[in-house]
């Protein structure tokens, strides 16, 4: 039960930055449609660059979690399986101190724009909160993803990751690590 809601949190997740990478695109092509009429699309250039964070943030957890994100294997691999679960056991506890420490900050920055009512000083002066949330929602959804492998390591599994990396090589699928 808990490993489904976990796997339904890192692919919502997933899901949310591909909708947000979709309203990147819907929002470029109506500001080249608007332009070719002479028009303009108020605040599309900020709205743009908030969805970037978002689908940056937000494709973090699952990016993590299928092994697609860059980990740098030429050291860990010359050890030995006990000594790579302890080098990895330490390397997932200071990737969800990080995490932590990123999305603790983030969400105080956040709510801190809301309690001033901070505005975007752009054409359309929309609440900044709502956008900045991004950033702490994707790092926390990705500190959930790492302590998930942390447990997994702890109890003597393989890193999802490295699976997932190990089975995209055996299909022969290299695409990732271009």
């Amino acid at each position: 039960m808990l490993r489904r809601s976990l796997d339904f949190l890192y692919r919502a997740s997933a899901v949310l930055a591909a909708l947000a990478l979709l309203a990147i695109f819907l929002s470029m092509m109506a500001q080249v449609a608007l332009r070719g009429m002479g028009r303009q699309f108020p605040g599309a250039d900020d709205f743009v660059a908030y969805l970037c964070v978002a689908t940056t943030f937000f494709a973090l957890a699952h990016t993590f979690k299928r092994g697609e994100l860059i980990r740098v294997g030429l050291v860990i691999d010359r050890f030995g399986p006990a000594a790579r679960r302890w080098i990895e056991v330490g390397v997932l506890v200071l990737a969800a101190l990080l995490c932590a420490y990123i999305t603790f900050w983030t969400f105080s920055e956040a709510m801190f724009s809301r309690e001033i009512e901070e505005v975007a000083q752009g054409t359309v002066p929309f609440l900044l909160w709502i956008p900045k949330l991004a950033i702490p929602l994707g790092a926390g959804i990705l500190l959930t993803a790492v302590l998930d492998e942390l447990v997994s390591v702890l109890m003597g599994q393989r890193p999802g990751y490295v699976v997932a990396a190990e089975e995209r090589a055996a299909r022969g699928d290299f695409s990732a690590e271009a």
